[in-house]
């Protein structure tokens, strides 16, 4: 009876973590999808203000639903890492671009409560969140 319920019981926690696991797949792909799309809104006039941070936008889009499409075949620890490295460098853009500016792009210093600023944030908080959860997940053994 006793190795019957370890088993089963074993069995429950390996499959509970493999829910587990393809749940912070799927909340991480779609939270890099939703960076995507927020600055995919906010791209039009970043083309008439600063060209290279279209361009960095740009390169910051295709990054993400490359990570995201190997997120959803593969989602191995490399891509939680990589998706938590591209929404910290987004924070950090952020950041530099509300305390000291970049060349060029002055005018958002100071400007901490733009809707779609903080929306990013939020969004990016919560990948980074997901991603050092399901390495830190992945690293545990079941007993």
């Amino acid at each position: 009876m006793f190795a019957f319920s370890e088993k089963l019981r074993t069995e429950t926690v390996a499959g509970d973590s493999r829910v587990i696991a393809l749940t912070r797949r799927v909340a991480v792909g779609l939270g890099l999808a939703s960076i995507a799309a927020i600055h995919i809104l906010d791209i039009p006039g970043k083309f008439a203000e600063t060209p290279y941070l279209a361009g960095l936008y740009l390169a910051l889009i295709v990054a993400a639903f490359v990570v995201m499409e190997r997120l959803f075949v593969a989602g191995n620890r490399r891509d939680f890492v990589a998706s938590a490295a591209l929404s910290l460098a987004v924070i950090a853009g952020f950041v530099v671009n509300r305390t000291v500016g970049m060349p060029g792009a002055m005018d958002d210093i100071g400007n901490w409560l733009e809707p779609l600023g903080l929306l990013s944030l939020v969004v990016e908080g919560f990948v980074v969140w997901q991603s050092i959860a399901a390495v830190v997940g992945m690293t545990r053994t079941p007993r």
